[in-house]
């Protein structure tokens, strides 16, 4: 496999490009992402199509592939009678179905294994509003094993997403410390606020004397929202942004699925990069031909 350089000295240099929203590109592939798992019950029950996903993304330009593992944790798994041990391996798996298909292109290709909130693992929308009813320690208990097994596996960076508020954001960063992967932090938003109903401008500052740290931003939001957020995240931590918002349409998770129009417009990676972002990309409902359309504008 080719040496790939720090993602972070990518970053000083310039912009890279991330993935769209793996969920819908395995559904196009025909894909039963039905169950509590969602994405990750298919690291176990069909890997070849998770790897199939990632290549697709390479395929449209994408520089960072981030794994199948938003939804995967040892609770989780346990659940639906995966035991501790598999568990551990599939949370591995993922990280190695994206490097075979990072490896696979012609371009350096970097690793984010994806480390999704606590809200995920209920799998009830719990993720867009936060404030579980858990303390800071508590958060850090659930979320530390399984970033360690990630770590342990080897990708390029922790992609610590979708997070609700700064008391998830607090517990991440906390269970991140001396995992000895460098990792992004990125809220879902609304408005200048978290999800939680916090103003960004606080959530933010929590990176922004970490080292640990190489972006900062925001993604599964309204591409209209990540606009001001971009800003914000840039004047208070001075480090690259991350910006991937979702289509612009909503998710409804008591029908469990989605609603509105499509919003996303890739020729806004022209005011984001503006901005202060250096990684961008697309989230829930942006496939490979958006990706296309972004990495183009970027000039990958």
């Amino acid at each position: 496999m080719k040496p790939v350089r720090a993602l972070a000295a990518a970053l000083a240099e310039g912009t890279v490009v991330l993935d769209g929203g793996l969920s819908n590109q395995l559904t196009a592939q025909g894909c039963d992402l039905s169950g509590e798992l969602w994405s990750a019950r298919l690291l176990a029950e069909g890997p070849e199509q998770i790897e199939a996903a990632h290549t697709a993304y390479v395929r449209a330009g994408a520089q960072v592939l981030i794994t199948a593992s938003y939804q995967a944790t040892y609770e989780g798994f346990a659940r639906c009678g995966v035991g501790r041990d598999e568990a551990g391996a599939l949370l591995a798996r993922s990280v190695e179905l994206a490097r075979a298909a990072a490896g696979a292109g012609s371009r350096e290709v970097w690793v984010a294994a994806s480390v999704g909130p606590y809200g995920a693992m209920l799998a009830d929308g719990s993720e867009y509003r936060g404030r579980y009813g858990l303390s800071v320690a508590e958060l850090e208990r659930f979320h530390r094993p399984r970033i360690e097994a990630l770590a342990a596996a080897g990708p390029d960076v922790l992609a610590l997403e979708t997070v609700p508020d700064s008391d998830e954001a607090e517990a991440l960063l906390r269970a991140v410390d001396g995992c000895g992967v460098p990792v992004w932090l990125s809220y879902s938003v609304a408005g200048e606020r978290t999800r939680a109903g916090e103003p960004l401008a606080g959530a933010f500052a929590l990176a922004a004397g970490n080292a640990s740290v190489i972006a900062v931003g925001v993604n599964c939001c309204d591409p209209g929202d990540a606009d001001r957020a971009v800003e914000i995240a840039a004047e208070v931590t001075g480090k690259p942004v991350v910006v991937y918002p979702n289509s612009g349409e909503e998710w409804d998770a008591v029908a469990r699925g989605w609603r509105g129009e499509p919003t996303f417009d890739p020729s806004r990676v022209r005011s984001w990069r503006a901005a202060g972002a250096r990684l961008v990309g697309g989230c829930c409902r942006v496939g490979p031909a958006e990706i296309t359309g972004l990495a183009a504008l970027v000039g990958r």
